[in-house]
């Protein structure tokens, strides 16, 4: 997967919202201003997603491309390795998951604003 297709699988859902909060090459997307995926556009090497924390171990074992998050809560965040080691069909899979968990923990309200803009 590349940057571009990371980039619109993000920025295709209800609510997104994608900005350079750190410095001038981290992009963040966040949902409803909630975090949910970051990457290096210069060095497009690896991404950050949100994870709940057993499956986020569960996939460190059997992936040798992810390993727990850069620069973030390791307990809830995983980076995953840009290289082929995880496939594309997985990847899609964890930015899904990692937009559900930001999704799920918002309040009511910016759930029901969230489910407006569908």
């Amino acid at each position: 997967m590349d940057i571009e297709s990371f980039r619109e699988l993000c920025i295709s859902r209800p609510g997104v919202t994608e900005e350079f909060p750190f410095d001038n090459n981290t992009l963040v997307f966040k949902v409803m201003g909630k975090m949910f995926a970051l990457a290096d556009v210069d060095h497009f090497v690896s991404i950050n997603l949100k994870c709940d924390p057993e499956e986020a171990i569960r996939l460190r074992e059997h992936y040798a491309g992810i390993r727990p998050g850069y620069h973030m809560n390791k307990k809830h965040w995983n980076t995953i390795e840009m290289d082929g080691s995880v496939p594309d069909a997985v990847v899609r899979e964890l930015i899904s998951e990692s937009y559900r968990l930001v999704v799920n923990g918002l309040t009511r309200k910016m759930r029901e604003e969230l489910e407006g803009m569908k």
